[in-house]
């Protein structure tokens, strides 16, 4: 159980969707308290998702990067959120509720949100230059810049950043190749009833995949790079992309007594082990999963945002019952929409409706052991995605949300 904290000084680390929802959430709630926001980058708070997408697809524009700002300074001060941008976190005191900043100053706080997100896995292949990940703005707009000569890219990683990138990438006229260690990167991601379609639809659009090999080597400069597969293969790039997972930003909680397992551990509640009135939110957080039975760590959109009005709700009016997650994840490749909710069960089983091959649509019903839904995945469909979020909502079995979606025009 949470109590209400509605005039308590809030400070929240991490000015991501996370850490701002948060923000916004807690005035709309009525809490009448300090709330500090604390970002390490220094532009204002933005989402995301668009920086693979929307960004990248069209012509980089600062009108563009307005478009998917999460707050505006003018809407901060309105709620007044104290924001503290550009100063990371390096270091947290429980006993003494003060958070260490990079730039030599402390903020006390009464109630910490920790909502730090991840960082993307370095890359081990660094040349002189040529070689570029995506997770920050500054990332994205370099991406873009190098897109846009049209030029010769290798990807590496056939996650949705990857092929997602790989797409922007086409549509700027780019020869692509995406190289994964996996032999079929897409089935983690969707499943293998819809990721040969996925990997089809890449190659229909003149994308070149290497699967099943790895990346020894990346050498050169920007524009005339040379990538080394195990394989034995050499690939001639302009740019390469490396997106290989990511890391959960923790390092500045070393040594403060938080519980640290691939994020900060937390409970049903989201407050983290280890010291009072500290709460991990988002990407950061790995906590107990009530449909599965395990901690997870969920990099999606969805979940950070929830997790953002769950903490708020519960610091505002207090929570008798623990955080109950979405699970919903989307992409978007090429002018497919790829959405993907719940979960698979190993022991249940699945259900392919529509044919991708022949079809424009499709979705992919999982249902548990005992028979009930459990999770769906849909490619441009969204009558079937609405349909099928309803009916698992009310545990319906597979058999029915089948027939349900069956039955739509």
């Amino acid at each position: 159980m949470i109590e209400a904290a509605i005039d308590r000084h809030i400070v929240i680390i991490g000015a991501s969707l996370a850490g701002t929802r948060t923000a916004q959430n807690l005035r709309v709630l009525g809490h009448t308290g300090r709330v500090t926001l604390v970002g390490a980058d220094a532009a204002l708070p933005y989402d995301r998702p668009p920086l693979s997408k929307k960004l990248l697809q069209g012509e980089w524009s600062e009108a563009a990067v307005e478009e998917i700002r999460l707050a505006t300074q003018g809407e901060l001060d309105e709620r007044d959120v104290e924001l503290r941008l550009g100063a990371a976190a390096v270091g947290l005191d429980p006993a003494a509720r003060l958070v260490q900043l990079a730039d030599g100053t402390a903020v006390p706080y009464d109630v910490l949100v920790i909502a730090t997100g991840a960082a993307a896995r370095p890359s081990p292949w660094r040349p002189a230059s040529g070689v570029y990940q995506l997770r920050t703005l500054n990332d994205s707009r370099a991406i873009a810049a190098r897109l846009a000569l049209g030029e010769p890219v290798v990807v590496v990683g056939g996650g949705f950043i990857g092929t997602e990138i790989a797409a922007a990438a086409v549509g700027h006229g780019c020869p692509v190749t995406i190289v994964d260690p996996l032999p079929e990167p897409m089935t983690r991601l969707v499943g293998p009833e819809i990721a040969g379609s996925l990997v089809e639809l890449h190659r229909r659009h003149g994308v070149r995949t290497r699967f099943g090999t790895g990346v020894v080597a990346v050498e050169g400069r920007a524009g005339d790079l040379t990538v080394e597969l195990d394989s034995g293969e050499r690939l001639a790039a302009s740019t390469a992309v490396v997106g290989i997972g990511s890391v959960p930003s923790t390092d500045w909680l070393a040594g403060s007594g938080l519980k640290l397992d691939n994020g900060v551990v937390t409970d049903r509640f989201l407050r983290a082990g280890g010291a009072d009135n500290v709460y991990a939110i988002g990407d950061v957080a790995r906590w107990p999963h009530p449909g599965r039975g395990v901690d997870v760590r969920a990099e999606h959109w969805t979940n950070a945002s929830d997790q953002a009005m769950y903490v708020a709700t519960a610091l505002t009016q207090g929570a008798e019952a623990g955080y109950e997650p979405t699970d919903y994840v989307w992409s978007d490749q090429y002018d497919w929409k790829v959405n993907a909710f719940g979960r698979r069960d190993p022991a249940g089983s699945s259900t392919v409706i529509g044919d991708l091959q022949t079809g424009s649509r499709a979705a992919v019903i999982h249902t548990d052991a005992q028979g009930v839904a459990c999770g769906a995945v849909t490619v441009n469909w969204v009558r079937a995605l609405n349909q099928a979020r309803r009916l698992l909502a009310t545990a319906a079995s597979g058999d029915s949300v089948v027939e349900a979606i069956l039955q739509l025009p």
